[in-house]
């Protein structure tokens, strides 16, 4: 077989040299002019309105209260796990307080749900009445287990929640006494009655979720605790 001479090995050695360094940059070119620029990137994102962020902030606070107790819930901190910048997190909430103060009313709007729900599926009997209010209300404070502790004790004696838990409060007692104004006396229920029963219900719902108490336990005393009180109004 004849050999090629010096000369022309070495030209053909470069040509094929050249052929493949186009070829790697013919790659490089497809592959960077696929990818998309960082205008491209931004114009994927989905852009949340003010609410779906505000629910988003909200999930990453109570995540963190339940993983770390209401300690951990500072706002430079949220903006850090909620990957957003500190200026959003401020916009949202302004202080730790109001962070705090947001959750408990997340929580009373949760709460507020559910026993709409179940009151209106309920059996039309004081007993129904009385099982659907106490099981409602125990369930909705174990749903956030000792997290809603953490934030009352976090905002103890601040004006924004003395606030927020009176207008709560004040909308339960009459969601209660709507529901069992057909079962009590012609007088109805007075409202320290109504008050007795709250603070039962508050009572009883963090021992249990603090499991001093059982489920079971919590529910089924509340449940005496309102029958009782129905048939006090009745003389």
């Amino acid at each position: 077989m004849p050999l090629r001479s010096p000369g022309k090995a070495g030209e053909w050695l470069r040509w094929k040299g050249l052929f493949y360094i186009l070829l790697v940059r013919y790659f490089w070119y497809i592959e960077m002019s696929s990818m998309p620029d960082d205008g491209q990137i931004a114009a994927k994102r989905v852009r949340l309105s003010r609410e779906q962020r505000q629910r988003q902030l909200l999930d990453v606070a109570w995540r963190l209260a339940r993983e770390e107790g209401t300690d951990a819930l500072t706002l430079p901190r949220m903006a850090e796990e909620a990957g957003v910048t500190k200026p959003v997190i401020y916009d949202h909430f302004g202080t730790r307080n109001g962070l705090l103060t947001a959750l408990y009313q997340d929580f009373d709007a949760q709460q507020t749900a559910v026993i709409d729900a179940a009151l209106e599926a309920r059996e039309p009997t004081l007993e129904g009445t009385a099982r659907v209010i106490a099981s409602s209300y125990v369930e909705c404070v174990l749903v956030q287990g000792r997290e809603i502790p953490g934030v009352l004790a976090g905002l103890a004696g601040s004006p924004e929640l003395e606030a927020v838990k009176r207008d709560y409060q004040l909308v339960f007692i009459e969601k209660c006494r709507k529901a069992l104004a057909p079962f009590t006396g012609q007088k109805g229920i007075l409202q320290s009655g109504f008050w007795a029963m709250l603070g039962a219900a508050d009572a009883l719902s963090h021992a249990a979720a603090t499991g001093e108490i059982t489920v079971e336990q919590a529910q089924a005393e509340l449940y005496e605790v309102i029958v009782a009180m129905v048939a006090r109004s009745r003389g």
